[in-house]
């Protein structure tokens, strides 16, 4: 194999795959798997790992080997490929033995360019002898950080990938994982032989997330709050365990959710059952073990929550990434509490392994710090995958959103100090906390501090806030948290200085309960039509049920945004749109192309199509809810005016819902608008809030057939503005 020119690969991922252009590192990857060079490759999820393999795959004429721990996606991975186009198949424990036979005749006969098999497949009789009869190209290991014991999903049958390169060490290896840290990284190169092979390392940085914490008290009330926002749904809900995803499922329902439990003690069917349907959107939300939770892979999902303490970062990680695939605005919840690490700390008890014992604790205590953190959570992400980031306001997580004021902390800070010091620096917070705040706990009585000065000094804060307030002292580098099992709190030298000095100090105000913030805007934010875009989603959602796949392999929820932001009419126009190959604009194009030429006559739409990829970008960013961007800008000055809708229709030169999308986007944006003058009148208003309390606020048309038309579709999204203005 040779590399091959750009210009080569480009009508490849056009055709196939419906891309005009490369991710960043994708093409480099490509180029060196084609001339025959083995690479690692660490990059985030929904960065396009697969397509460094698949699209290489098109430009042999053997067989590229797909090894993959999560068999319940294998189906959908390959519906994915054949639906552009690509000969795909896999072979797994789900199959009978005469689908397997007939899989392995299809490779035979080279009608396959893609196999997909689970780790364990290595090692059952025969099957390397399969592999040295047919043309094997490639090697591609995902998840490749399940060789490493140092990685946070170990897994044993992923050594059998050992022997794998052994018996064919001239087939070029691309082993591929979102999760690895810098020492299991040098893990996989040394379990797979990869040490002379670059690395290709892509920011950890999922831009498109929103990461809040907040405490666990009252959490299922706060997740009603949070899951009934606009734009919230789908969403994965993950769980401690399998009881808690079935109690937490049976609540959501009787709430009005579509929702299911999915966890590894669920029969295989119902599994499978319920996983399709969430593909398909028949489901709103899975509760889902945090064990089990790999089976789940949805580019869409808008929420994914976490209503108990993960056992690690890259745990968590991972599974916040199966939020936002598609590159969309999406949020990852976390209900934190402390005392959720005595249940994480009784398994790693449980574990054999006292070195694994040991790496498990260090991975906790990370996972703490992250939810008692006081500054940027992205940055605490970044920064322990290795990356730098000195960004002060990453203006996607809850600590960057929220302007939290400050205090004068001199005097707490005092008490903790000196807490710590009277206490010999060898404690830590749960008990400095415990001896502040005056408990009488076996601890502190055979440790003799009942009599300690600082004993109960602490009466202004309760435990949590006292916690937030050691945890902003160790962010000031005022306090040192060791590492390891124990992590113990001692003073730094700013510390000492601080209780020599009692120089001022301001710290921020410890919370009594957050309050929901709102996801920053994105580039990503097309003002697309809502109306259109539910009838794009409910044609989708047909064609998917007919042929038995899940919804995005028909097309994902970006590329129905993007036809109901543009308006294509004609095939050509329709080709431009983002995932829309050349085999799908011959399936489905003119079915989705009768809904968009339908809707647009109904409402005077024309087609508005970037003439080049950069314009569109440069559109998108116009479209994007801004309150600096100008179009919006001049709606809110007018609206400032408290002028008509029709006489700002005549000044701007729009149609009037133009101008309550205008209006609908900044008040999503939070921008204050003085608008109390466009409320629809009190009996109408009544009627049509009574119908959103009905029928949710996520889409206009369940409405607007409940009324049988007699509210236009622009009414109901204006007093949908002010239900939303609505304090919950």
């Amino acid at each position: 194999m040779t590399p091959i020119a750009l210009t080569d690969l480009a009508p490849l991922l056009q055709k196939h795959f419906g891309y005009r252009t490369f991710r960043p590192l994708q093409e480099q990857i490509i180029q060196t798997m084609l001339g025959g060079k083995d690479c690692l490759v660490v990059m985030p999820t929904g960065s396009g790992k697969s397509l460094c393999f698949q699209l290489p795959a098109l430009c042999t004429d053997g067989v590229t080997l797909v090894i993959s721990p999560l068999i319940a996606l294998m189906k959908d991975q390959v519906d994915g490929l054949r639906e552009n186009g690509i000969p795909a198949a896999f072979l797994n424990s789900s199959q009978t033995a005469t689908e397997q036979a007939a899989v392995r005749k299809s490779v035979e006969r080279g009608d396959v360019r893609l196999l997909y098999i689970a780790p364990e497949r290595l090692a059952t009789h025969g099957f390397e002898d399969f592999l040295e009869s047919i043309r094997l190209r490639m090697i591609a290991i995902d998840e490749a950080h399940c060789i490493s014991e140092w990685g946070h999903e170990f897994r044993p049958d992923y050594r059998n990938l050992r022997g794998l390169r052994c018996s064919f060490p001239r087939v070029p290896c691309i082993a591929l994982t979102a999760t690895a840290t810098p020492r299991v990284r040098e893990d996989i190169r040394e379990q797979l032989s990869l040490k002379d092979a670059p690395l290709f390392l892509s920011s950890f940085n999922r831009a498109n997330l929103t990461y809040h914490v907040y405490p666990k008290s009252r959490s299922f009330e706060r997740l009603l709050l949070l899951l009934r926002k606009a734009g919230r749904l789908p969403a994965i809900v993950y769980c401690f365990s399998r009881k808690d995803t079935e109690a937490l499922a049976a609540d959501l329902a009787a709430e009005g959710f579509s929702c299911l439990p999915y966890h590894a003690g669920l029969d295989s069917g119902v599994r499978r059952s319920t996983q399709e349907k969430f593909m398909r959107d028949e489901l709103q939300i899975v509760t889902a073990t945090i064990a089990f939770g790999m089976g789940i892979d949805k580019p869409d999902v808008r929420t994914v929550v976490h209503m108990d303490l993960p056992k690690n970062i890259e745990g968590y990680y991972q599974e916040t990434g199966r939020a936002g695939r598609d590159g969309l605005p999406s949020d990852c919840i976390f209900f934190y509490s402390y005392g959720d690490k005595f249940k994480q700390e009784f398994f790693i008890g449980q574990m054999q392994d006292p070195a694994q014992q040991r790496v498990a604790r260090e991975k906790l205590e990370h996972m703490l710090q992250y939810g008692e953190l006081a500054e940027c959570r992205r940055g605490f992400l970044l920064r322990y995958f290795g990356e730098d980031y000195d960004i002060p306001d990453c203006k996607g997580c809850d600590r960057c959103l929220s302007e939290r004021e400050t205090f004068d902390a001199t005097e707490i800070a005092q008490k903790i100090l000196s807490g710590v010091l009277r206490t010999g620096e060898r404690f830590g917070a749960a008990h400095v906390c415990d001896v502040l705040r005056g408990k009488n706990t076996e601890r502190i009585r055979s440790n003799g501090q009942q009599g300690l000065p600082v004993f109960g000094s602490v009466t202004e804060f309760d435990d949590r806030q006292l916690r937030e307030l050691i945890s902003s002292l160790v962010s000031q580098t005022f306090l040192r948290k060791a590492d390891g099992q124990y992590p113990t709190l001692s003073l730094t030298d700013r510390g000492r200085l601080f209780l020599a000095e009692k120089t001022p100090v301001q710290l921020p105000v410890p919370e009594v309960q957050v309050e929901v913030a709102e996801r920053a805007a994105s580039s990503d934010d097309l003002l697309f039509d809502p109306k259109l875009f539910e009838d794009l989603r409910r044609l989708r959602r047909s064609l998917a049920n007919a042929q038995g796949v899940a919804a995005f392999v028909i097309f994902g929820d970006r590329s129905l945004r993007e036809m109901a932001a543009y308006f294509p009419q004609r095939p050509e126009s329709f080709r431009q749109i983002t995932g829309v190959s050349d085999r799908k604009l011959e399936e489905y194009g003119s079915g989705f192309l009768d809904i968009i030429r339908s809707f647009s006559a109904n409402h005077g739409m024309q087609e508005r199509m970037p003439k080049s990829a950069p314009e569109r970008r440069r559109r998108d960013r116009i479209r994007t809810v801004r309150r600096k961007d100008s179009t919006y800008e001049e709606t809110r000055v007018l609206l400032a005016r408290k002028l008509p809708l029709s006489e700002i229709v005549r000044i701007r030169g729009v149609q009037e819902g133009t101008i309550i999308q205008h209006i609908e986007a900044l008040a999503l944006a939070g921008t204050a608008l003085e608008i109390d003058y466009l409320k629809p009148p009190a009996p109408m208003f009544l009627e049509i809030s009574a119908a959103f309390d009905q029928h949710g606020m996520e889409a206009l048309s369940p409405v607007f057939n409940h009324f049988e038309g007699k509210y236009p579709y622009d009414v109901l999204r204006l007093a949908r503005i002010f239900l939303r203005q609505k304090p919950h």
